[in-house]
């Protein structure tokens, strides 16, 4: 257990870099189309890895899973920005925090079964879903319905993902099954290009115009890119029953961005202007204690 639960944390560790890094490339109105077919294309690289990993080629059931999951990926990437282009990141993230583990566990049991869970993975469950949705949690009531219902479309395709990612390492050995994932996401995203709306969009000079923003888009990158292969590796690890419990971890990723947030509004002022109060502070602090203690129970 601990072999998986330190690989997800690293994981999330580097999400929450590759978050802060999104909330300034994405400074304003952020363009889902393109933001998604950079974030999956990049992936491409990996070809230049296939003659390294003794490569064997996989039956027809697990292609199916690879290119089911592929398009699952870049579907929820999509709607996620969609998401964040009309709503506030927090509350995107308040709601996807709550849920997802949810649906991942409602998943996991309509495909593979009811799962054995002990009582302190059920009650260490509970606590960080609990300390997921706090930490992560906004007062703001507009257009609360309207980001409901798009945000929970983005979770539950994050939580299929999830599960057919699953499906793929049950089959594949990891690195070989992420490698093929992340490529066949990178040429199904391709028919983005078929739009002409969506090539004028992709190729918009004003994507990452400056070269500030090109370097911190790639930077944003090279962190994602290194936190999907931990959280595949972590997916890969952990037992079917505790893949909701891994998920609803992601408070530890919000914990993160909230610190790291913290630091760079007050060493860098004018790079990111947070708005922070002695309210948020102590929401921000019961949350990362409920977590440290949903940790603990799952670890004991």
């Amino acid at each position: 257990m601990v072999s998986w639960l330190l690989v997800i944390i690293l994981a999330y560790l580097c999400f929450s870099v590759s978050s802060l890094g999104d909330k300034l490339v994405l400074d304003g109105k952020p363009k889902p189309v393109s933001y998604t077919f950079y974030a999956c294309f990049l992936s491409i690289f990996l070809l230049f890895l296939l003659p390294f990993i003794n490569l064997k080629f996989p039956d027809t059931a697990s292609w199916f899973w690879i290119i089911l999951e592929s398009i699952t990926f870049i579907a929820g990437v999509y709607v996620m920005f969609a998401a964040v282009e009309k709503f506030d990141v927090s509350r995107v993230a308040a709601i996807t925090g709550a849920t997802q583990p949810i649906f991942i566990f409602i998943l996991s049991w309509m495909f593979w079964g009811l799962q054995s869970m002990t009582i302190s993975n059920i009650i260490a469950f509970i606590i960080l879903i609990i300390g997921s949705a706090i930490i992560s949690f906004e007062k703001d009531g507009k257009t609360a319905f309207e980001c409901l219902k798009i945000t929970l479309v983005a979770s539950l395709i994050f939580a299929l993902d999830y599960v057919f990612s699953k499906f793929v390492y049950l089959n594949q050995p990891f690195l070989q099954g992420f490698i093929l994932m992340k490529i066949s996401s990178a040429v199904f995203v391709l028919l983005f290009l078929i739009s002409k709306t969506s090539r004028k969009e992709i190729f918009a000079k004003n994507v990452v115009s400056s070269k500030k923003t090109q370097f911190l888009f790639a930077g944003t990158q090279v962190f994602g890119g290194t936190a999907n292969v931990l959280q595949g590796f972590a997916i890969s690890l952990a037992p079917i029953s505790l893949l909701a419990v891994m998920n609803s971890l992601k408070g530890i990723q919000y914990a993160f961005l909230f610190i790291l947030t913290l630091l760079l509004s007050h060493f860098f002022p004018k790079a990111l202007k947070q708005k922070i109060s002695k309210e948020i502070i102590i929401q921000k602090t019961v949350s990362i204690i409920l977590i440290g203690i949903g940790l603990a129970v799952l670890v004991i």
